[in-house]
């Protein structure tokens, strides 16, 4: 039973590394898609952007590559205390979009990170909103991307500060958009159509998140990277490469998946922190629609209304938000507790741990918003998770440290059946059972943590919050691993460490790697020793094994692991002194009640009675 306790132990450590790893694995590029577009619209009632060279040749993921300018036109300033950019009076798009808080890197002088681009900048990437013609209408008749807006008033959209377009299209209709935008991330795009002919109208508003080319993407398993929707209580999640899938013929207009909603949802783009989404009105009807245009390598998410059918000299309203910013946790829980956009914290992807990443980064979140500093946030976490589970693992290391007081009876039941191993199970479970032991208690610290580990993980990597969050000295960001070095003495040496990411960093592993390895190797000498030399030695490896593994992840997940592993060696020693042990770190734990080595049973008639 030893046996196959230490055998459960071994499976643990090795299915954790295991799925570790597997977070790890880089999957293929999706199909390259071209990238030299410019928006049109077509009369089938579903809006297509179209390619102003369809024999572009395609762009792979993230290439640079500069499209065609649509016509110039005029532009009103976007300014708040998180954006700044632009937008185009050229179909009324918001193309033009950068987050004053968040930098590309961490380097003095870096540039803000730049989240929309026009048409004919690389990786073109915008919103625009318009109206399809229906009864009594062509297409003409209503704006659409190339229509160029008017002014009515007002040159910089701010909060408070709307902008208004005007355009009419001689008819008797006239068109009028008021973009509106918050203190964070969300833009209100009203639309009121003015019906001053003789005669009836049909006309459906819609509103296009258009982006040109294959963005560069993590290509990891532990976070999405695509479109997402929410339907009526779905959460829909469509890789880049499945939605090359939904082709759609730019000279039918056909779109490739369109689902129908009938209470709330939205539908856009999610990158690793930043996201852009549409959002119609809730509570009310409306069509999402996900498509690519193969020739253009456009990929496109749509939002429609119902059509409205408009009498003359009536009136009527339609009102799209349009988000596009960072994935701050506070600010979408926000928008969906206050802003009435239902779901909307499910855009960051929590993972299949949900249930525990979500609570974990609240407490998290909580935490640093107390302490003031994540990477102590993070230790405090820890602490908090060890006490929610010490129950568990009280009864866990109670039973390890019972363990311990039966290795003498171990090695002298070892000796006196020797090489039987069927009869050495039977005698051991005999022991187990008499004296009360589960030696399969050993293994529940390892598999309570490994879902933590996991969830965390997420939250980590996952969270803008942990994007760029400074600790101690040369740790500048949780997110990223340790940049320290053997490679330069940890900076003694005058030449620079391997950069993060490299085999050189890895092998020459920093200052948290090295800790992790020491307090998993601390903690290990409290275990009882597998009886097998071959166990012996996989566990001796273990430490260092997970130390070099461990190495390359993000320093504030190493930080937990570290905090873990010293309020577990803490916990275990205590317990093991409070039931007469005195683990020895540098040598064999030797049994309180036990002073000298165990005497086998065959041996125990030549011991002479004192």
């Amino acid at each position: 039973m030893e046996e196959q306790n230490n055998k459960n132990l071994i499976l643990a450590m090795v299915l954790s590394a295991a799925v570790m790893i597997v977070w790890f694995v880089l999957f293929p590029p999706p199909e390259p898609a071209a990238d030299l577009t410019t928006p049109t619209a077509t009369e089938s009632g579903a809006p297509v952007v179209s390619s102003v060279d369809p024999a572009a040749a395609p762009a792979l993921e993230g290439q640079t590559v500069t499209a065609p300018a649509v016509p110039e036109a005029p532009r009103l300033t976007i300014d708040t205390a998180k954006l700044s950019g632009s937008l185009s009076l050229l179909g009324g798009r918001i193309d033009d979009l950068s987050l004053k808080n968040y930098r590309e890197t961490l380097e003095p002088g870096a540039e803000t990170v730049h989240l929309l681009e026009p048409v004919g900048e690389p990786m073109a990437y915008y919103s625009v909103f318009g109206w399809l013609p229906g009864t009594g209408l062509a297409a003409g008749d209503v704006p659409d991307a190339m229509t160029e807006w008017q002014p009515a008033g007002g040159d910089t959209l701010a909060p408070g500060a709307p902008v208004t377009l005007q355009w009419q299209n001689g008819k008797g209709l006239t068109f009028v958009r008021e973009i509106a935008v918050d203190e964070d991330y969300m833009f209100t795009v009203t639309d009121r159509v003015e019906n001053t002919s003789t005669g009836a109208v049909t006309l459906q508003p819609y509103g296009i998140i258009a982006r040109h080319g294959l963005p560069k993407l993590q290509n990891i398993f532990v976070v999405h990277e695509g479109a997402i929707q929410r339907n009526d209580g779905e959460l829909l999640e469509t890789d880049y490469a499945d939605i090359t899938e939904l082709t759609v013929d730019p000279t039918e207009g056909f779109p490739a998946e369109v689902t129908e909603s009938t209470q709330d949802g939205w539908i856009g783009f999610t990158d690793h922190y930043w996201m852009t989404t549409l959002i119609p009105e809730q509570g009310k009807p409306y069509k999402s629609v996900l498509k690519y245009v193969p020739n253009s390598g456009i990929y496109q998410a749509e939002v429609r209304p119902p059509a409205v059918s408009l009498a003359a000299g009536a009136s009527t309203t339609s009102t799209l938000r349009f988000f596009a910013g960072a994935k701050e946790w506070a600010t979408i829980r926000a928008y969906e507790r206050e802003g009435g956009i239902t779901g909307f914290l499910d855009s960051i992807d929590w993972g299949w741990f949900y249930f525990l990443t979500k609570p974990i980064f609240a407490v998290l979140h909580w935490l640093n918003a107390l302490i003031g500093n994540m990477g102590l946030a993070i230790i405090a976490l820890t602490f908090v998770l060890k006490v929610i589970v010490l129950p568990l693992a009280y009864k866990s290391y109670v039973s390890m440290a019972r363990m311990k007081e039966l290795q003498p009876e171990m090695e002298a039941l070892k000796e006196r059946v020797g090489d039987d191993k069927q009869k050495m199970q039977r005698e051991m479970m005999q022991l187990y059972k008499d004296k009360k032991v589960n030696p399969a208690a050993g293994c529940l610290p390892i598999l309570i943590q490994i879902p933590i580990f996991f969830a965390l993980y997420k939250v980590i990597f996952v969270t803008i919050e942990l994007r760029h969050a400074p600790f101690f000295g040369w740790l500048n960001d949780l997110s990223a691993p340790d940049p320290s070095s053997l490679f330069n003495a940890f900076g003694l040496l005058p030449w620079d460490a391997p950069a993060t990411g490299t085999l050189l960093h890895l092998i020459f592993i920093g200052v948290l790697p090295i800790l992790l390895g020491v307090t998993m190797w601390l903690q290990q000498k409290l275990n009882p020793a597998p009886a097998d030399p071959v166990q012996q030695q996989i566990f001796a490896w273990m430490p260092w094994v997970f130390m070099f593994m461990l190495g390359g992840f993000a320093s504030g997940l190493v930080v937990y692991w570290i905090t873990n592993n010293t309020i577990t060696f803490t916990q275990q020693y205590i317990i093991m002194r409070s039931h007469g042990h005195n683990p020895d770190l540098f040598g064999n734990i030797k049994s309180g009640f036990k002073k000298k080595p165990p005497v086998p049973v065959s041996d125990k008639s030549k011991v002479k009675k004192k």
